[in-house]
């Protein structure tokens, strides 16, 4: 693959949700459930969702403009599908203000999605120029905050922690001379540093040398691991008995956070957090495994849909046992912040 790498390809397809048929086996929609997809985007998982049974579904998305897309999709369920402008990460509170205290399955697929790197305008791209962006959301710091603002130091833990940059001092560096002479306000001014930082030639790598450090400002913009421990919270606190948890990762990072979530809810754990002590007297699983650990995309999806190549689906049912507090030091959660990096671990 050249140097417009996985990018290219994905942005120049229309949305396709990714391992549909085994997020709908995990899922098993019911008649009369409710569900909730929490990260709604082109509509895929939830329409397939309101076809597999006479159910609702209950989508969030944080993107504006997701929801002003999938209005004509609401009149077309009406009655069923019910958008909601929010964070996954408050699904609790979003789902329990319309008046359901529990439901039957939550599906998240993280990560940026092809119509947000379609749009040039929102900044994801290091293929296509426009605004230094990245903000899923209307809120918060733009990546152009970050990349201009932050010291060196602060830059090479973002591109370091987030973005796994092995290259990521360098980057900084790069970043912080370039600057120096003006501001960095589009996208691809950014890439070519980026990609001159990291060396080598493009079309000898798999993937765009910028693609990491990208990534690594677009989860810390959307504050996107954190989002991520506070969703699986929330969807273990509304899951009512028997109720099914799906969720697609891209990156070890995301999918890390769900393995350990996973992992210890389901009583896996090897040295158990302190909400589940060894010995037993400790609380119950709060989830049961409905899977072998991670699924990957066949190979027939994985070559007709290159954002299925590095997906991941993790799944698991909810028991009767109570809800355990949201742990993140089992989770493993990277927390960097200005002049400081920490990563919680189990002790």
């Amino acid at each position: 693959m050249n140097a417009s790498g996985v990018e290219a390809e994905i942005s120049s397809a229309l949305h396709i949700p990714v391992m549909l048929p085994e997020v709908l086996a995990a899922l098993q929609p019911k008649d009369k459930g409710v569900y909730v997809d929490g990260t709604f985007g082109a509509g895929g998982y939830s329409r397939a969702i309101l076809g597999a049974a006479d159910c609702a579904v209950l989508a969030i998305d944080r993107d504006p403009s997701a929801i002003l897309r999938g209005r004509e999709m609401e009149l077309e369920f009406a009655g069923r599908l019910t958008l909601i402008e929010g964070c996954f990460g408050d699904m609790a509170e979003l789902v329990r203000a319309l008046g359901h205290e529990a439901v039957d399955g939550v599906v998240l697929d993280l990560g940026v999605s092809s119509m947000q790197i379609d749009e040039a305008e929102r900044g994801f791209s290091f293929q296509k120029d426009g605004p230094l962006d990245m903000r899923m959301g209307a809120t918060g710091l733009s990546a152009a905050d970050v990349v201009n603002r932050f010291d060196e130091s602060d830059l090479a833990r973002i591109f370091a922690v987030y973005g796994e940059e092995k290259r990521a001092r360098a980057v900084a560096r790069a970043i912080v001379a370039a600057r120096a002479e003006a501001d960095f306000e589009r996208t691809l001014p950014l890439a070519d540093i980026v990609a001159r930082a990291v060396g080598g030639r493009r079309h000898e790598q798999r993937i765009h040398p910028a693609t990491r450090t990208f990534q690594a400002l677009r989860i810390y913009v959307n504050d996107e691991l954190g989002e991520l421990a506070r969703g699986l919270g929330g969807a273990e606190e509304l899951l009512r008995p028997g109720g099914r948890l799906a969720v697609v990762a891209f990156h070890s990072l995301e999918d890390r956070i769900v393995k350990r979530f996973l992992t210890e809810r389901t009583g896996r754990t090897a040295r158990p957090s302190r909400h589940m002590p060894m010995g037993g007297g400790g609380p119950l699983p709060s989830f049961m495994d409905i899977g072998r650990g991670a699924q990957a995309a066949n190979d027939g999806e994985a070559w007709q849909n290159p954002r299925a190549r590095s997906a991941k689906l993790r799944a698991a049912e909810r028991t009767e046992a109570p809800l355990l507090p949201l742990d993140t030091d089992v989770l493993g959660l990277p927390v960097i912040t200005r002049n400081r990096t920490t990563r919680r671990r189990r002790a």
